[in-house]
């Protein structure tokens, strides 16, 4: 019998609590955002910004600061690319 109302007691204590974290959640939630890249869910702890309605983190931001800084570096290996295969036409095409 005594058994029965401590899992009871511990059922009881388990419920409240959950309730007490939905009703965090809830109150939190317009302090919460989305990444719009990789889904990542932030409560103040990681650094977000909002660029027009979308919002995004610190790490994907880094990621597209380190493409943006080397987009220079893509386009030269781009070019290279096409005019090699220019030539590679022309040489067949004689």
């Amino acid at each position: 019998m005594k058994e029965e109302e401590e899992k009871k007691k511990v059922i009881m204590e388990t419920i409240a609590e959950g309730r007490k974290m939905e009703a965090y959640a809830e109150h939190r939630t317009k302090d919460m955002h989305t990444c719009w890249t990789c889904g990542v869910i932030s409560y103040k702890k990681k650094p977000m910004k909002q660029i027009g309605k979308n919002w995004i983190c610190i790490d994907c931001l880094r990621q597209l600061k380190e493409i943006f800084d080397t987009l220079d570096e893509w386009e030269e290996e781009l070019s290279l690319e096409r005019d090699a295969k220019k030539q590679l036409d022309e040489g067949i095409s004689r």
